[in-house]
């Protein structure tokens, strides 16, 4: 298959309904974690949460409840397609300057790893077993450290990371988001601008806040210091003033998973 077949077969698959509708699952499937995650965070704010404030905690959640191996698989599913719809739309980016349709792939790309990588949790979780964030970050930290040039490979990933946070940030603040979507009219666009605005900030600084955790890992050599989202969060709540802090955060990952149902909504395709 020579290189205009695969981009026209890459298009088609883009394009096609079924792959659409199963992305706007995804959208969906990724605004639920969200919720159940800040739900995890703002309960350890309020001293009464025990679970990981991450992806595996939300996961957990769902997997101990009634039909929680429903909406597990449904994930596998939403999460799977979206890994997919971005990484074809990753292909067949287009543009006059090369460098900047080069960054906008390697972002484009870096999304769908992740979703990808959630949907393998979550398979893993429908599949009966478990697996922990915390302990996943630690162990691919203490790997990498291992290895020759592994800390300065850390490094860069952190700031790299640290980058993506910041990337958030003024994502969130300068509305760039409604790019990514059909803003509805009258109150009801209002209420999603809200939503993308505060949901996109409280996301880049927790993404900033394991970004550091990573850059101190790299620093010190001391894989435990790489604790992912859950060791984020509960990092911010050992600060003066934690609590708050962290249930703020919390408030804000809330208002980024309803913006994340709006977008399933009406996602610009």
């Amino acid at each position: 298959m020579d290189s205009d077949s695969a981009s026209d077969a890459a298009q088609a698959a883009q394009h096609s309904g079924p792959l659409r509708v199963l992305a706007r699952l995804g959208f969906a499937a990724n605004g639920l974690l969200h919720l159940l995650i800040a739900g995890i965070a703002i309960a350890i704010a309020l001293g009464a949460g025990r679970d990981s404030a991450d992806q595996s905690g939300a996961l957990g959640q769902i997997a101990a409840s009634p039909g929680g191996l429903f909406v597990l698989w449904v994930i596998v599913v939403g999460m799977s397609a979206l890994g997919l719809w971005l990484l074809l739309g990753a292909f067949l980016l287009k543009g006059s300057d090369p460098k900047r349709v080069w960054t906008h792939r390697l972002v484009e790309i870096s999304k769908a790893v992740v979703y990808l990588a959630l949907a393998g949790t979550a398979a893993v979780f429908a599949a009966g077993g478990s697996t922990s964030s915390s302990g996943s970050a630690q162990d691919a930290s203490a790997t990498l450290l291992a290895t020759p040039g592994g800390v300065v490979l850390l490094l860069a990933g952190g700031l790299a990371l640290l980058g993506i946070g910041v990337y958030f940030v003024q994502k969130g603040a300068r509305k760039k988001f409604t790019e990514d979507l059909s803003v509805p009219g009258g109150s009801a666009g209002t209420v999603v601008v809200a939503l993308g605005v505060v949901g996109y900030i409280a996301k880049g600084i927790v993404l900033g806040v394991v970004a550091i955790l990573i850059v101190v890992a790299a620093l010190t050599a001391d894989p435990s210091k790489s604790t992912g989202l859950d060791g984020a969060l509960k990092a911010l709540a050992a600060f003066p003033s934690g609590g708050l802090i962290l249930g703020g955060i919390g408030v804000g990952l809330v208002m980024y998973g309803v913006y994340c149902f709006a977008r399933a909504w009406r996602a610009r395709f």
